[in-house]
């Protein structure tokens, strides 16, 4: 495993290990005596059959981190028109490092496209966006990100307890320290920003050295981000989106109305939205608005659209990542 994390194995040596970060975090308070976190270490222990000293020790050591409270609770930021959002990730940086990542990892996007048929550049944007091709991948340990939000944030408690669950199978399964381990306030990993459950789930070994690592080795992240997106439904060679002529009588009540392709390109042009480009009739999908500097723009968001927001749910999030792939493919001359 080509990695810089500490490799320490759930073992009596693990006290040792959270024995000596215990001490130096000792000012910070842990989850010892958190009514839910004690639960959690039945449940684990009942479950799937953790140490219970070892797992008190690991609650103890689990740090309530406010700073990670009061970035989830922040109220969203306004929604931001998308000739904004836009200028957030397509930036002569962000397409200038596009290229880089692109050229330094040439042989794994390109083997990545051929095995699961994502293009390089979808996966190269994907990363950009994430984590700035590995520049940002999150300060937080991940074991505080999800005991903090696991048993102080009552309102996904359910969502984070289940992936402070899979975290610790992982780094189970995996040697890995769970002490050591970096990444959102949100619990997120590596180079794609993968929670527990999708790293278990979707991480791939590509680099082929006997493990999945996300954080270090940018093939297994281009490997396993190609992944996530075929297990989430993307179709070799189909487009991301179209552009689409409202006729004045359009049905206007159908935009935005939902992420999923729950038309087709033939009832949507029945509906009054064309596509300005050609793509089959019976291709599913939906249609949703654009606010440019211009006025609004019409879009037909395709199967492939759709499987980007499973990624992060949101149209902007989902058309930055096209324009960003688009940009760098041109930044590059091409693909080749």
């Amino acid at each position: 495993m080509k990695t810089g994390v500490v490799v320490l194995k759930w073992t009596s040596g693990l006290l040792i290990g959270m024995g000596l970060a215990l001490a130096a975090c000792a000012k910070e308070p842990g989850h010892g005596n958190n009514q839910q976190a004690q639960e959690f270490v039945d449940y684990m222990v009942q479950e799937h059959d953790f140490n219970r000293e070892e797992m008190q020790q690991l609650m103890r050591e689990a740090k309530r981190k406010d700073a990670i409270l009061k970035a989830i609770k922040r109220p969203a930021e306004k929604a931001k028109p998308w000739y904004e959002y836009r200028k957030m990730f397509i930036t002569p940086r962000s397409i200038a490092g596009g290229v880089d990542f692109w050229d330094q990892n040439a042989e794994a996007l390109a083997e990545a496209e051929k095995k699961y048929g994502v293009p390089a550049e979808m996966i190269v944007a994907i990363i950009g966006i994430e984590t700035r091709y590995g520049g940002n991948m999150g300060g937080y340990r991940v074991l505080d990100a999800l005991s903090t939000l696991a048993f102080n944030y009552p309102r996904r408690s359910a969502f984070f307890t289940k992936e402070l669950e899979n975290y610790l199978l992982l780094t189970r399964e995996q040697d890995m320290d769970p002490l050591a381990l970096k990444g959102s306030y949100a619990g997120a990993m590596g180079y794609g920003q993968f929670m527990p459950s999708s790293y278990r789930s979707y991480a791939v070994d590509f680099s082929e050295d006997g493990k999945a690592d996300i954080w270090n080795d940018p093939t297994d992240a281009i490997g396993s981000v190609a992944n996530y997106f075929v297990k989430h439904g993307w179709k070799p060679g189909e487009p991301v989106a179209v552009l689409a002529s409202p006729r004045p009588n359009a049905d206007m009540t159908i935009v935005n109305d939902t992420l999923r392709p729950q038309w087709t390109v033939g009832e949507l042009a029945d509906k009054g939205f064309s596509a300005t480009s050609q793509v089959a009739p019976e291709m599913p999908a939906n249609v949703f608005s654009l606010q440019t500097e211009q006025g609004k723009q019409y879009w037909l968001g395709l199967n492939n659209f759709a499987t980007i927001t499973r990624y992060n749910r949101s149209r902007l999030y989902a058309m930055a990542v096209n324009d960003l792939a688009q940009e760098i493919v041109k930044a590059r001359g091409g693909k080749s």
